[in-house]
């Protein structure tokens, strides 16, 4: 699978309007403050962007990052940007064409920024541990729809959480099915070029996560992805895909559910371009200034991370209210609508 994906990413597609699914960003979807940065991008660097979201969170400014799958560099020189001259991106992937466009404009890049902190490396993202990065060396670690190409995702995920700092996190976008892939749609090398072949089952992967030490995996946003061309949306048949942001924090200890300690946190509005409100994932959108509820998984996300100088904090874990309601789970047992009888077992 790495030598067709390789020809499929190095020879068959020359940009992104070769794609045959609607996978790709639509710029007038971005952000205001990301723009501007994009637009300083070469263009032939931009032409062969085949992500399928955004991996450009906050708070960026004097952090390491690694890109898994940096492909001609797009992401990589925006988050050069906001990282700044203190910070440095490394830029990892194994098609020799895509890193030859990558390097070819890290000069003009350098010259237009002011600065030179970008890496690329050649080498496949299940064997991080032969590029010569050491344990928890980065800050964050992004990848935008790549880790559906591998075809070991446990081994990307266990070097994605070695590599991490404590306290960091891996923020990516991908594409996931609403079921398991059948050989017959795996199997084909056009459909695993176009990120479809090899997309895990959503439920799936929130196994994976968790089996890789990563035992809270947040979604931050999604959507779903319409296969344009005919005959390959013949071949998927009813299966649905979805291009899929999650952010994923190294934080030991995290419980399996949203546990209710009473807990709350106040955004004080001050991480830049967020003024008004934060966004952590889709199930908490927190207005500057107001008082927000949160488990105790999420409570630690803030006030672990490079996130706490931002928030101010209520409460601890002395007291234990249960399961936090609204979080996808819930006490499992039937109610007890009558208390006055009782019978036995």
């Amino acid at each position: 699978m790495h030598e067709a994906v390789k020809d499929y990413y190095g020879k068959q597609l020359q940009n992104s309007d070769d794609l045959k699914t609607t996978a790709c960003c639509d710029a007038s979807h971005m952000p205001h403050w990301l723009k501007p940065l994009l637009a300083r991008i070469h263009p032939e660097v931009k032409s062969r962007y085949y992500g399928c979201g955004l991996v450009c969170p906050a708070l960026l400014q004097g952090c390491r990052i690694l890109d898994l799958g940096s492909g001609s560099g797009r992401d990589v020189y925006a988050l050069a940007q906001l990282v700044g001259e203190s910070g440095r991106v490394v830029g990892v992937d194994m098609t020799d064409e895509q890193l030859a466009v990558a390097e070819q404009y890290r000069s003009y890049h350098a010259e237009l920024f002011g600065f030179d902190n970008v890496t690329f490396k050649r080498g496949y993202i299940e064997k991080l541990d032969e590029l010569g990065l050491e344990n928890g060396s980065f800050h964050i670690i992004v990848s935008n729809c790549v880790i559906n190409l591998s075809p070991d995702k446990d081994a990307v995920l266990r070097e994605v959480h070695r590599l991490l700092k404590p306290g960091g996190e891996f923020y990516f976008s991908d594409v996931y099915a609403d079921r398991r892939v059948p050989d017959t749609v795996r199997n084909d090398p056009v459909l695993y070029g176009e990120c479809l072949g090899g997309a895990l089952y959503w439920n799936d992967f929130i196994s994976l996560s968790r089996r890789q030490g990563f035992a809270d995996p947040r979604l931050v946003d999604s959507k779903p992805l319409k296969v344009t061309d005919a005959k390959l949306a013949e071949r998927v048949g009813n299966i649905r895909f979805f291009s899929a942001t999650y952010r994923l924090f190294k934080l030991d200890g995290l419980e399996p559910g949203c546990e209710d300690y009473g807990q709350a946190v106040v955004y004080r509005g001050t991480i830049p371009d967020h003024t008004h409100r934060f966004i952590l994932d889709a199930h908490h959108d927190m207005e500057a200034g107001q008082v927000f509820p949160v488990c105790g998984n999420t409570w630690r996300m803030l006030q672990e991370t490079r996130f706490q100088p931002h928030f101010d904090f209520i409460g601890d874990f002395s007291r234990h209210y249960g399961i936090f309601p609204g979080c996808g789970s819930d006490i499992p047992f039937v109610p007890q609508e009558d208390t006055t009888t009782s019978g036995c077992c």
